[in-house]
């Protein structure tokens, strides 16, 4: 058995000759649990062993869910934060997908919010609803790309820029707009004549549900695709992207901030460096906030989010 390991595992010390036709069946399934992923557990363990039983599973996600709504409840007691936080299911094929833990991660298993129906002001995070509104409007047939719009669309994205949302809602009625964005089961109406934007923590998360699964106005997998790319080139990081990053180094975060007055917002898709996936909503006001000063306040509760739901217990 040692010798025929070596030979297989590349060993450039020639094996001593054994005369053996047909290998016992065994050395065939040794080597097949030696390529297994190490974190599945020990390579002599069965497939039996190492997955979770229901009640594991329950109780895994209880103790996860446990301490994330005790966390929130602590972050947003004064009424100035909104959190909504869902855990999306492993990349298919990721570490994280293979790990015994991985039904733990179920899509939606860990959600949680807090404040989340709570309305206030949008900022620009609105520019995500109009992003949405021109995907419907495209699928439709009454929008098309052009090279001006897309540079357009890009800087309102990327730098946040307000020139081309005004444009969008002066040339198709905040009414319509508003309709539109109502059938999608989000809160409405977000643009009024009276106040600024507005929205909730949760109506943003469904927003990126869709988003990230290719459902309702983001069926489009190109449309889809540019959003996020620009998402992921944003230039305002200083709130859930810092977050993320320094709870463990080597996510990929694809956001959309908003600031205005006191308010600063973050609304993201988050992936780790092992697969695992979430979404995150922070919208916060008062504070004596100002212009970005917000977004600490939004990394320090994304990091401490992060380290509950994939620190340990992933």
């Amino acid at each position: 058995m040692i010798l025929i390991y070596f030979f297989f595992a590349g060993s450039n010390t020639a094996p001593t000759p054994v005369t053996q036709k047909n290998p016992p069946e065994t050395t065939s399934k040794s080597n097949s649990k030696t390529a297994a992923p190490p974190n599945v557990q020990s390579e002599q363990a069965g497939e039996s062993e190492t997955r979770l039983t229901g009640d594991q599973i329950k109780q895994k996600q209880a103790k996860i869910k446990k301490e994330l709504n005790n966390y929130l409840s602590t972050v947003t007691k004064d009424g100035t934060a909104s959190v909504s936080f869902y855990n999306l299911a492993p990349v298919q094929g990721s570490q994280a997908a293979q790990n015994v833990n991985s039904a733990v991660y179920q899509n939606g298993a860990l959600e949680v919010s807090s404040n989340g129906n709570k309305v206030g002001t949008a900022a620009s995070t609105y520019k995500l609803f109009i992003a949405a509104f021109l995907f419907s409007q495209k699928a439709d047939g009454r929008f098309k790309w052009t090279t001006e719009n897309k540079d357009a669309f890009n800087r309102m994205i990327v730098n946040s820029e307000n020139t081309f949302g005004d444009q969008v809602i002066q040339k198709y009625g905040m009414s319509r707009m508003n309709s539109v964005l109502a059938t999608q089961g989000w809160y409405s109406p977000v643009f009024s004549k009276t106040k600024v934007a507005s929205t909730n923590s949760h109506s943003l998360l469904l927003l990126l549900k869709d988003l990230e699964n290719g459902t309702g106005v983001f069926q489009n997998k190109a449309d889809r695709k540019y959003l996020l790319d620009l998402m992921a080139k944003q230039t305002y990081r200083t709130g859930i992207p810092a977050g993320a990053k320094a709870a463990m180094n080597g996510v990929k975060v694809q956001d959309k901030v908003g600031f205005l007055d006191d308010t600063n917002n973050d609304a993201g898709i988050v992936t780790l460096p092992n697969g695992q996936r979430y979404i995150l909503v922070v919208m916060t006001h008062g504070h004596n906030q100002s212009n970005l000063n917000g977004f600490p306040r939004i990394a320090k509760i994304t990091k401490k989010i992060q380290t509950i739901a994939y620190g340990s217990h992933s």
